[in-house]
């Protein structure tokens, strides 16, 4: 039974795509492996009925808290783990399972992320340039702009954001902390920037600190790094023929999984599903998502067999 977008905000992006990429039975055994607040989980629970088994992971504990709300109805097993999806493996094994049918990820930001100030995720709101998603883990933002050589933030700027004036800014930034005036907010720290990059002031298709705030976010996080050990732990457990589905929103995320599908698994479209144009005009945040969906190579396994070989 799906809840309304009223009751929930946050709505998962290609929704119906990934269910009709997924094929999903009853019975299977799924790993949502960013289940967030639980959007894409709601949608695949339903199609397992009480014989299947879903288990959802997230570093988030506030928005988990989300998902058990929205989830906690539902026919099939429910098992929701702290956890990154670098772990998916040492979850699966420690229910009991060996393998599974199918994995999800999602590699996007929830808007319940977003729209949390404290979390520094976003320069439309005023906080602390924190960007973990994990609230536990250690390094803020604020700390590699603080520690960080200006040639590593070169090549954070650079490499993660794909901006065109990471030296200029990198050096800016050096400058301000030594004169002890870096900024230590999101809205600062934008406002920093937009006066550094050439035109920053002016009317721009996006503003010009969004490609700096992405970089810091994927190095706080270490995304790119947990990406790859999440596909490869992916391919770990999934049983010949079963499927992982990935969405993507930048084209660092989205070229790692094209490649690693390519080298390793199976493709079921040449080109990755995008949002039609109803879903972008009716969520803004799906323009830029990238859906790529594969299979385990080897021989079919039959629906629900995951559940059925695997529970003692």
């Amino acid at each position: 039974m799906a809840s309304s977008a009223g009751e929930w905000p946050h709505q998962p992006v290609l929704l119906q795509q990934v269910l009709e990429g997924l094929d999903l039975r009853e019975g299977m055994v799924v790993i949502d492996a960013t289940v967030g607040a639980g959007g894409h989980s709601e949608g695949i629970a339903s199609r397992l009925g009480e014989e299947g088994v879903l288990i959802g992971l997230d570093v988030d504990t506030q928005i988990l808290a989300h998902a058990r709300r929205r989830l906690k109805d539902l026919p099939p097993r429910i098992e929701l783990f702290e956890s990154s999806y670098r772990h998916l493996d040492s979850v699966l094994h420690g229910l009991g399972f060996e393998r599974c049918d199918r994995v999800l990820m999602d590699l996007g930001v929830s808007s319940l992320q977003l729209d949390r100030a404290e979390r520094g995720l976003s320069f439309r709101l005023d906080g602390p340039l924190d960007m973990r998603m994990d609230p536990k883990s250690e390094t803020t933002a604020y700390d590699l702009l603080s520690r960080s050589s200006e040639e590593e933030l070169v090549r954070i700027f650079r490499d993660y954001g794909e901006e065109r004036y990471a030296r200029r800014i990198a050096g800016e930034v050096v400058r301000a902390r030594r004169q002890g005036g870096l900024p230590r907010t999101t809205t600062a720290f934008a406002d920093f920037v937009a006066r550094i990059v050439p035109g920053g002031g002016g009317r721009r298709r996006i503003h010009p600190a969004t490609r700096v705030f992405q970089a810091l976010r994927i190095a706080v996080n270490r995304e790119l790094e947990a990406l790859r050990e999440g596909l490869e732990k992916a391919v770990q457990v999934l049983r010949p023929g079963g499927r992982l589905a990935v969405i993507s929103f930048h084209s660092l995320e989205d070229r790692i999984v094209k490649n690693f599908i390519r080298d390793r698994m199976t493709r079921l479209h040449r080109k990755p599903l995008t949002a039609d144009e109803a879903e972008k005009s009716a969520n803004p945040r799906s323009r830029s998502a990238k859906l790529r969906v594969a299979v385990q190579e080897g021989m079919a396994s039959d629906p629900g067999m995951a559940a059925q070989e695997d529970i003692q």
